[in-house]
């Protein structure tokens, strides 16, 4: 544990472990998610988190606003690397975090955490350049594979990174998946990791060219048959950090606040309490270490003219 608590200490200053170090994390974290279910549930009080996206002096703005673990009980839900400048540094802490306080922190899948996007979206790269050769990326994408794929909080919420998937109807049918590989290109796997929530009845083709597009009907037909309130994912960018749709049946919720540097956007977290209350706390980026004009940074209202 004292190891865990200093290698904890170096990587919220910024500095990433030694190689030898992620090898060991990642083999003892498999340890600890090979036992959990395809779709754990979690009891309240917890904070959700959206996508991270390697933006990791916006994870510490996070924790300052939010509560450190274990004090807080946490829900990531996926999407920690790529995109941002220090993926390295986000996934090593939120898995760090995760062996430390297995019972307090929960960690999902999502589309991001896979071999083939993140050899394209710029893990794979920051890694050979950190540590000289694709090692750590090896270790961690291997662990991505024991991540769980969704979660509940209290059998009243559900959260998934992405959406839904035709092929599911229920929590029991996902808890048959077997987990333990690449997120696939297609099926119930890659839904839950890339799906989103549409304007449109029914299911759609994603524009993503993965998972689906679905509509209010499904997500009410969804939470009904479940017994859940409604749906909580990530996996999009909104401009306040979070946003309700299908009246209420599905919120999304994104961490990244003035993502990629230069989309302008707000970020939130969740906050479930004792008796499942929510609370969404919105904060704007962290000042931008080292540079000249670092504290003056403003967030923009307007949602940038494309889609990242």
């Amino acid at each position: 544990m004292e190891d865990l608590d200093r290698q904890i200490a170096s990587v919220m200053d910024c500095n990433p472990l030694q190689e030898e170090e992620v090898v060991r994390l990642c083999e003892k974290t498999k340890e600890i998610l090979q036992g959990d279910q395809n779709v754990p549930n979690i009891a309240a009080p917890v904070t959700v988190v959206g996508d991270i996206h390697g933006q990791f002096y916006d994870l510490l703005e996070l924790f300052r606003i939010g509560g450190r673990a274990p004090d807080t009980n946490y829900l990531f839900m996926g999407d920690y690397v790529d995109r941002g400048y220090y993926s390295v540094e986000c996934v090593t802490l939120v898995v760090l975090l995760k062996l430390r306080y297995p019972n307090r922190v929960t960690i999902l899948r999502g589309n991001h955490e896979s071999r083939q996007i993140t050899q394209v979206y710029g893990f794979y790269d920051e890694c050979v350049r950190k540590y000289g050769s694709a090692n750590v990326w090896k270790c961690f994408t291997d662990l991505f594979d024991f991540l769980p794929l969704a979660a509940t909080i209290d059998k009243q919420l559900f959260c998934p990174h992405g959406g839904l998937s035709p092929s599911l109807d229920t929590v029991a049918q996902m808890q048959q998946l077997e987990r333990f590989q690449e997120i696939p290109h297609e099926g119930p796997i890659c839904d839950l990791m890339w799906s989103d929530p549409d304007d449109r009845v029914g299911w759609g083709i994603s524009p993503r060219g993965a998972g689906y597009t679905f509509g209010q009907d499904v997500s009410e037909h969804f939470n009904h048959i479940n017994g859940f309130e409604f749906i909580v994912r990530a996996h999009q960018l909104v401009m306040e950090g979070y946003n309700w749709s299908h009246e209420n049946a599905v919120v999304t919720l994104f961490s990244a606040p003035n993502y990629c540097y230069r989309c302008g956007n707000q970020a939130a977290i969740m906050e479930v309490d004792e008796h499942m209350h929510t609370k969404f706390i919105q904060f704007d980026p962290a000042p931008r270490r080292g540079e000249p004009n670092s504290k003056e940074v403003t967030v923009s209202r307007q949602a940038p003219e494309y889609f990242l």
